[in-house]
């Protein structure tokens, strides 16, 4: 029951989605015949003139998604010729010609860079791999096969980068890095593999495309947060970073530390986590000096409420541990050791599963063991209290291990850190106590000198209290600097006895 200006206008849009449909037919027959002969089944003189019409031909791009069933015929012509378009170059030789370039990089072109639909949840729940399902490409009985003759296009024998360079250029690396957005796997699959194969052939394309995937990195991390490639492109990164050479160039290590570290803050990094982590602990192993700016960066961006987050982290954490030099180890030991503390006290049970599992590592032990006296006093807090606290019966395994390593190692450390622990236990216990006291007698002025308020109405229930005794508790904020030594009151200033004069070691108390 549409208006029938709104009739009209659908209308229009059919006759002229035909109009298009019926163009591609004809374009498609103009191309040359219907369904020409395969390269490979004609004489060699004719068989460049007869790679050159497919390759035109399939340049002829079909309507996948408003009208699947339109063309079939035509359609599945294309797919035809370019099944053998990919099956002559993959098994014949000599047919990557100098006039075949162009072309071969036109019909890709035309058939691939194209406008990306806008994602299908772009401001919901970050993407799941195991539980959400792509959205993928309709016209991919087409795509696949043009990827597919490309990639064998680029792998062929007869492929020379010096005369393909005329074509395969900086435009056409930028267009190619666009398309890592798909949200089409398959498709993020092939052009992971034809960049890779381009990075490798066409050397002073090299730094361009480095620059440009950093660009794509830099805008995930800081403006969108959202990008379909990031996984693949860090795939590629890994590679990359393996063929480095040493010594590191500066342009590298500051890619480790602006990009890839900065990479560890985006909420959906458990979509990438892997391939991320590969690329840092590469560095690594290329120069090991990078060990603590890395580690300290990881600290830096440690999830503080996302535990899944953190058990990644901590993963990644125990890789690096795995290449770590013990010199380098020692500068990051304490920093370290005090988050891996927090980690075991936490209520989470599996960020303090992943924690303890650490003592499991032989390597980690190694050095553990090589520098107990300062990790010991750092660990020792938190594994005693949770060993009789922490509410999961498996963290009380774990921790009753790792205490028990600890006390072969040193046995003499091991006591002085019980001892060590106890007394501080003591002394709160005695500082508790102590606040109490105070606070008896505070309530006890209160209740003596109910006219206190009453002459500085200003002063809204003023309490006084020494400063070495001062504490936020629950109801009580701290203000000015006053105090208190007797129940004699100064006849000018409330709360104060004569005697006493307002210094800043001395701190007034507001109820709330």
């Amino acid at each position: 029951n549409l208006p029938k200006a709104a009739r009209r206008t659908t209308t229009a849009a059919k006759m002229d989605l035909r109009r298009t449909q019926r163009r591609s037919g004809l374009r498609f027959q103009s191309c040359g015949r219907l369904c020409p002969p395969s390269p490979a089944d004609a004489p060699p003189v004719d068989r460049e003139e007869l790679f050159v019409q497919k390759l035109r031909q399939c340049c002829v791009l079909f309507d996948f998604v408003s009208d699947p069933l339109s063309d079939l015929k035509y359609k599945e012509v294309k797919r035809a010729g370019l099944n053998e378009m990919v099956e002559y170059i993959t098994h014949n030789s000599d047919v990557v010609t100098e006039s075949i370039y162009p072309e071969a990089v036109v019909m890709f072109s035309v058939n691939l860079f194209r406008t990306l639909p806008p994602s299908s949840n772009p401001t919901g729940a970050e993407f799941d791999p195991e539980e959400d399902e792509p959205t993928l490409e309709a016209a991919w009985p087409h795509l696949q096969l043009v990827y597919e003759f490309f990639l064998r296009f680029l792998e062929s024998p007869d492929f020379q980068p010096n005369v393909a360079k005329k074509y395969i250029d900086q435009k056409f690396v930028l267009s190619l890095l666009e398309l890592f957005d798909s949200e089409d796997p398959r498709e993020r699959d092939f052009l992971k593999t034809i960049l890779h194969r381009i990075y490798g052939k066409f050397l002073g394309l090299r730094a361009y495309i480095r620059r440009q995937i950093n660009n794509i990195f830099y805008r995930f991390i800081y403006e969108t947060e959202h990008h379909n490639g990031i996984a693949e492109l860090l795939e590629i990164l890994g590679s990359i970073i393996n063929g480095f050479a040493l010594p590191l160039k500066e342009e590298h290590k500051m890619f480790l530390i602006r990009v890839l570290l900065p990479l560890h803050k985006v909420k959906s990094l458990s979509v990438y986590h892997p391939q991320l982590a590969y690329c840092v602990v590469q560095f690594l192993e290329k120069d090991s000096s990078l060990t603590e700016p890395v580690i300290m960066g990881l600290l830096k961006f440690w999830p503080k409420t996302h535990s899944p987050k953190e058990v990644m982290f901590l993963n990644e954490l125990e890789e690096i541990l795995d290449v770590i030099e013990p010199s380098e180890f020692v500068k990051v030991q304490e920093p370290l050791f005090r988050q891996l503390a927090k980690c075991v006290s936490s209520p989470h049970f599996q960020v303090a599963e992943r924690a303890l599992y650490y003592w499991n590592n032989e390597y980690i032990m190694s050095l553990i063991s090589d520098n107990a006296a300062k990790i010991l006093p750092i660990m020792f807090p938190a594994l005693y209290k949770n060993s009789k606290s922490h509410w999961n019966k498996t963290i009380h395994g774990l921790i009753y291990n790792a205490l028990k390593l600890f006390m072969e190692m040193n046995q003499k450390l091991f006591d002085d850190c019980t001892q060590q622990y106890k007394a501080e236990k003591q002394k709160e216990k005695y500082k508790l106590k102590e606040r109490e006291e105070i606070w008896h007698k505070i309530e006890d002025l209160a209740r003596q000198n109910p006219q206190v308020h009453a002459t500085f109405p200003w002063q809204h229930r003023l309490l006084f209290i020494p400063g070495e005794k001062r504490k936020i508790i629950s109801g009580v904020r701290l203000t000015l600097p006053v105090c208190f030594q007797s129940n004699k009151l100064h006849p000018l200033r409330p709360g104060l006895h004569p005697q006493e004069e307002v210094s800043p070691a001395h701190t007034l108390v507001t109820w709330l």
